[in-house]
């Protein structure tokens, strides 16, 4: 049985090296699932230096921008699954349902969210969820904003609720939330 662990924080906080640390105690196998589209030379500089900082230990890099329990299913006999990040996979999310003239609802999100934690549960080892805290911000100027705010907030709250360790990562320092 798989053990959920929510890590979330503010931009630049310091969360994806503490989750990235917590992973890498584990002497197994390591995959991490990587979340975000590479778009223009500054998503690229930055893929590359999480990249570069996962170089040499023992990681395997699954590049998955919206099927999350698949990508669990994947990595299962893995030690450790780091997801990165649940902000920018509902961005993603958001964008398909736009690009296919559909609207991604609340309740859509929050399915494939449960089917992603479901399998989680099932997978074998550690998974790791990264997410950054929205609720923390000023309410959005505009109505695209503001939904993904709320599913953003929405997803994290499940994420925490099913998790098994939840910590919120502030200024390079890791609280423990449960």
């Amino acid at each position: 049985m798989g053990r959920i662990v929510y890590v979330t924080g503010g931009r630049r906080s310091g969360k994806s090296a503490f989750a990235q640390a917590m992973a890498e105690r584990a002497t197994g196998p390591k995959v991490y699932v990587a979340t975000c589209p590479v778009i223009d030379q500054e998503t690229s500089a930055r893929v590359e230096a999480h990249k570069q900082a996962r170089e040499g230990k023992g990681w395997t890099t699954i590049e998955e921008e919206q099927d999350l329990a698949g990508a669990i299913k994947q990595a299962d006999g893995a030690e450790a699954v780091l997801v990165e990040c649940l902000t920018l996979w509902v961005n993603n999310l958001l964008y398909q349902a736009e690009q296919d003239g559909d609207d991604a609802t609340q309740e859509m999100v929050m399915k494939v969210m449960e089917e992603a934690l479901d399998t989680a549960v099932a997978a074998q080892g550690m998974v790791i969820f990264v997410s950054n805290e929205v609720g923390l911000g000023v309410i959005p100027d505009n109505p695209l904003a503001r939904k993904f705010s709320d599913i953003a907030g929405i997803i994290n709250q499940l994420a925490a609720t099913r998790s098994d360790e939840a910590y919120l990562v502030v200024s390079g320092i890791a609280q423990k939330l449960k």
